[in-house]
Formats: structure tokens, sequence, C-alpha cells
């Protein structure tokens, strides 16, 4: 019987592909993301210490520095993206989601900013939005690192996530109900702006487990 060489090259190249994929390149892309997630993490956790009595501008020059390690995370990720032949997703999916956790902490960033300008006597109503961004970024970080061994976990963890901004949302409306119910006076309109700018926060993070989702959806096809 003859050999089908051409079919049997393709099927040594896919091997080899996957290889590639469960070996150095699929796990340091996913290292890299999850670099990302740590430090949207960070950022999370300096604006509950905040929220908790740090220093506003202590905390502004600690943001500083956490954004600059997401962004050499993140500059690292899109040039090895450049160099690899394998990813664990879509190359545009990676972008993607590596953009929307970027936004996070951008928008993260732009918060403490925002806290220390406008100077409301009392960051305490963020502090529970804050702790469900933390356990949402906790959720994408295992989602992520899941991506190559144990996608069929991922759906759970993205769920997770998703989950988490919407206890964002919820808490949102809810601090909103109360100021409402308050003199309308300019630490009310201060407190309202930072309502929306954590709302703007919680939007990142559910495109970038919507990302995360849809890779996963067009990689199980």
């Amino acid at each position: 019987m003859a050999v089908n060489r051409p079919a049997r090259r393709r099927r040594r190249g896919l091997a080899r592909a996957w290889d590639e994929l469960r070996g150095g390149s699929g796990r340091g892309v996913v290292d890299l993301v999850r670099e990302q997630i740590a430090a949207a993490k960070a950022g999370a956790h300096l604006a509950a210490e905040m929220a908790a009595g740090l220093d506003r501008a202590l905390a502004r020059t600690r943001m500083t520095e956490v954004e600059h390690q997401g962004d050499a995370a993140r500059a690292e990720l899109v040039t090895l993206l450049r160099r690899v032949l394998v990813t664990p997703i879509d190359r545009e999916d990676l972008f993607r989601l590596s953009r929307s956790i970027d936004d996070v902490l951008d928008q993260l960033r732009d918060y403490v900013r925002e806290a220390d300008i406008f100077g409301p006597d009392d960051l305490g109503f963020a502090a529970e939005p804050l702790q469900a961004l933390a356990e949402g970024l906790d959720e994408l970080e295992l989602a992520v690192q899941h991506m190559i061994d144990d996608p069929g976990s991922v759906t759970e963890a993205v769920l997770a996530t998703r989950k988490a901004r919407t206890r964002m949302r919820q808490l949102r409306q809810s601090r909103l109900g109360e100021l409402f119910t308050m003199p309308l006076d300019m630490d009310t309109l201060r407190r309202r702006e930072l309502l929306s700018r954590m709302d703007a926060v919680g939007q990142r993070l559910g495109e970038a487990a919507d990302a995360l989702a849809d890779a996963m959806l067009k990689r199980s096809h």
C-alpha cells in the first residue's frame, strides 16, 4: 500500500506545533497575560488601601509604578507574539484580552488620580466594588492559567469573572440610590463621579472576560 507522505508530514507538523504550544512559547504567552492581571490586581488592592485610609498622594505614586509593570508585561507580550508560531488562542483574541486587562489598570489609575484630585471626605463607598473587582481578577487569572492544560474549566472561571462585574454594577446602583437621598452638595457630586469611574473599571473587566470566552469558543470549533 502506498504511503501518503504529505499527510504524514502534516500530522508530524501538527504534533510539533502542539508540542511547542504546550512548551515554552504557549506558556510564555500565558505567563505574560498573567503578569498583566497581577498588575491589575495590585492596582485594585492599592485602590482598596486608599479607601481604607492610605495617603492619596502616596497611592498615586505607587499606582504609577504598578502601571509601569503592567505596561512592561503587555509590551513583552506583543513582542513575543511577533516571534512565536503557536499561541493558546488566536493572536487577535490575545491582543483583545491583553488590551482589556490594560484598560482595567488604566481605569484604576484614573480612579486613584481622581480620588486624590476630587478629595471626597470618605472613600469607604468604594470598598465593596473594589473587593468584587479583586475577586473577578482572581477568577480571570484562573481562567487564563488553564487555557492550555484544562480548557474545559475556563468557561466556569470566565462566568465567575462576569458575575463579579455584575456585582460591581449592582453595588454602583445601590450606592447611587443612597447618594440620591442625600442633599446635593459637592461631596455628593464627587462620589458620583468616582462611582462612574469605578463602573468603567467593571466594564473593562467584563470586556476581558468576553474576549477570553469568545476565544475559547472559537478554539473549540
